[in-house]
């Protein structure tokens, strides 16, 4: 029974409790043959999959920043879970790493039970969708912290590789090609930039058209972020490195993991920004310089690999549908990423 004065203070253990029965639910499908423990226990258990010589874990921590505002706006809760496992899989991905277990976090205020369980629907249904076991997490009430009725959302992702495959980027080399994936839109970066012109400057409804599209600004917005597991894997072992690009858009995330004798040379002529995109830099007057530093503006991973292997990366993304094309070259260079415009 809920405490009276707790309650008045603004936190429902009956409610807490409603959604913790439901949450329970979730996880028990989002088990793998690596799992272990209890559901509900104080700390999630995996085992390391089986074989391994040297087995590294490579680990992340992320969230989907403002996008929550938009999902409240709509009521739809369960595709930023989804965005938040694709999201955490791609920053592992990026080292060569499989998934093996992940653990979500959902703070908020007055939260009830069936926004929880549809940002954790989301989340148990990413896992599933990649093997992946959903070891548990925390939901909390905070009110005084967060506004009646607001929530954040974060995840932590655990992967494996061995130690001799890990991807860290010194292998990328003058002459390799670089080949974007198209993401799906923002993907879970920008919301804040983006929210301000669509709704604010523009006036845009949330179900109003996008301009240049046949399709709402809610869909657009909340399209889920692309996971590029499937795409990548086959090919990971031609890969010489990889960027996941999120905040900072290409050239913060490229730069990050280039060599320091090498630049990169992106090819800005070689693909369209996506109507969103357009959209926002036109209905906000945004310069293409901000543009290129908020977003992902289509490519929401970029690849290395040599000349030689980039027929079977594109033929591995087109297996699984995920469109790709050459968007620049290594150079030897000094750890920068050019734009060529």
């Amino acid at each position: 029974m809920t405490s009276p004065h707790y309650a008045a203070a603004g936190v429902d253990l009956d409610a807490a409790e409603a959604a913790k029965a439901r949450i329970a639910t979730l996880v028990a499908g989002a088990r793998t043959s690596l799992s272990a423990g209890s559901i509900g226990a104080f700390g999630g258990m995996v085992r390391l999959p089986a074989g391994m010589r040297k087995p590294l874990l490579v680990m992340s921590t992320d969230g989907v920043g403002t996008k929550v505002l938009v999902a409240l706006q709509a009521g739809r809760f369960d595709s930023v879970g989804e965005d938040l496992v694709n999201h955490s899989v791609n920053d592992i991905l990026v080292h060569g790493a499989r998934p093996v277990a992940f653990m979500d976090y959902v703070a908020g205020h007055r939260l009830p039970p069936e926004l929880i369980a549809g940002v954790v629907e989301g989340i148990a249904r990413g896992c599933r969708t990649h093997d992946m076991a959903l070891a548990g997490g925390e939901t909390a009430q905070m009110p005084g912290l967060y506004a009646e009725g607001t929530f954040d959302l974060a995840g932590t992702i655990i992967g494996v590789v061995e130690e001799d495959d890990a991807l860290h980027g010194d292998a990328i080399a003058p002459g390799d090609v670089l080949i974007a994936y198209a993401s799906t839109g923002l993907h879970t970066n920008g919301y804040t930039l983006a929210r301000h012109v669509l709704f604010d400057v523009m006036g845009l409804s949330l179900y109003a058209t996008l301009p240049g599209t046949d399709t709402s600004v809610c869909d657009a917005l909340l399209a889920v972020h692309r996971s590029y597991a499937d795409a990548i894997r086959p090919v990971l072992g031609s890969v010489h490195g990889m960027a996941h690009i999120t905040g900072g858009g290409i050239g913060g995330n490229l730069g990050r993991v280039l060599p320091k004798n090498c630049e990169a040379v992106i090819e800005t002529r070689s693909w369209q920004w996506p109507p969103v995109f357009r959209a926002i830099a036109a209905g906000g007057g945004v310069s293409v310089a901000e543009m290129r530093e908020v977003f992902n503006l289509g490519a929401g991973m970029i690849l290395a690999a040599p000349p030689e292997a980039a027929e079977a990366v594109h033929a591995a993304a087109r297996n699984v549908g995920v469109p790709t094309w050459n968007c620049g070259t290594i150079r030897p260079g000094t750890r920068r990423v050019i734009f060529t415009d």
